[in-house]
């Protein structure tokens, strides 16, 4: 792995059972940017993030996280990252401060500097106001920002967001946008997998194309545009995840350097 790679996956396989979910993925993802992994339901983004995130056992390959060999390191992973899944993980019978509490004593932060984190997300994120109510009264994106806060709490490295907006109305799918921007510009490393084509267009440095377990094209939203002759990326995405054998030649996936 390179010293400027905090993610590096060569040759990732998984299968439950007799289905093959991942088949030889290669994906490289450089410090301090957002790529996003595009791709339709059942295409592996999710298997991907619990690889990566030692939740789930890589059958071959290899996989860096941060520097940290995921099958050898695992502790060492999960030391440096944070994970924001699918499913919200607040728990709705306590307040703001209290989730966010939770995370720092799991994280031993200590009471002071527990408190002083709690605080600083709150103000980040813009939920001082309703941190101590009961999260069962906030709305959906006062939620999803509640969880990206409790991801944050330890200070990662790298991050993985997981479909972070599905649901969310348009002006809080932009809000939770400028913070994973601003994450980004403060140096996280962060892999997105996301449905929506706008989100990958906007926030991603470079975009992966997921489809039947491996990656069909990666580059730059500019670079897929350009190399697909499409003017959006909506265009590249749908002529992309056609059956395999429509796929023309240059989508096939190539050797990381």
């Amino acid at each position: 792995m390179t010293s400027d790679l905090a993610i590096d996956v060569r040759g990732l396989r998984k299968s439950f059972g007799d289905q093959t979910v991942l088949d030889g993925v290669d994906l490289a993802v450089r410090a301090g940017s957002i790529t996003a992994l595009l791709g339709p339901n059942g295409a592996g983004k999710t298997t991907i993030v619990g690889l990566l995130s030692t939740l789930l056992k890589i059958d071959a390959g290899t996989a860096r996280v941060a520097g940290h060999d995921v099958v050898a390191q695992p502790e060492a992973v999960r030391a440096a990252i944070g994970v924001t899944g699918q499913t919200s993980a607040v728990d709705d019978l306590l307040t703001g401060v209290e989730n966010l509490r939770l995370m720092a004593s799991l994280h031993h932060l200590g009471r002071r500097p527990g408190r002083e984190r709690v605080d600083a997300l709150l103000a980040q994120f813009g939920l001082t106001d309703a941190a101590r109510k009961p999260v069962s009264t906030w709305s959906g994106g006062m939620r999803r920002k509640l969880d990206l806060a409790m991801t944050l709490v330890g200070n990662p490295a790298v991050v993985f967001l997981d479909e972070p907006t599905t649901g969310l109305d348009p002006r809080s799918r932009r809000t939770l946008w400028d913070e994973v921007r601003a994450l980004a510009a403060a140096g996280t490393t962060i892999l997105l997998t996301t449905q929506y084509l706008e989100e990958a267009d906007r926030l991603a440095d470079r975009v992966a194309v997921l489809d039947g377990g491996r990656i069909v094209a990666e580059g730059t939203s500019v670079e897929l545009k350009s190399a697909h002759d499409a003017g959006s990326l909506d265009d590249v995405f749908l002529r992309l995840t056609e059956p395999a054998a429509e796929l023309p030649a240059e989508t096939a996936p190539k050797e990381l350097a």
